[in-house]
């Protein structure tokens, strides 16, 4: 959603607050990023492809259309993190499976 938002304002860079640390403070924050999804229009979302929108940190700034954005810096880095958390958690005894982390397939019916 942070990505999103930073399109829309032409802008992003990352949040480095600290993030809770318990899974009812986690279990928060997803319940309110999945509710910002599901309240996007998507004509105001399929606007935002063509938006410039740089990406900020530092004395780094990268430009980006709206979509490239998302699609080829925000994505790869939501799964790498995903990937890395999933990995760290499997290591220290965590009975996850690839199940856990693919989900349900939406698949034709």
């Amino acid at each position: 959603m942070g990505g999103i938002e930073g399109v829309r304002a032409g802008s992003f860079s990352p949040e480095m607050s600290a993030w809770p640390t318990d899974f009812a403070g986690l279990h928060g924050v997803l319940q309110t990023a999945i509710a910002s999804l599901k309240a996007i229009d998507r004509e105001e979302f399929d606007a935002l492809a063509e938006s410039d929108t740089k990406f900020a940190f530092g004395t780094t700034m990268m430009p980006f259309t709206g979509a490239n954005f998302l699609l080829s810096f925000s994505q790869p880095n939501f799964y790498f993190h995903a990937t890395t958390a999933y990995g760290i958690l499997r290591a220290q005894g965590v009975k996850l499976g690839k199940r856990d982390f693919m989900g349900i397939p939406r698949i034709k019916r």
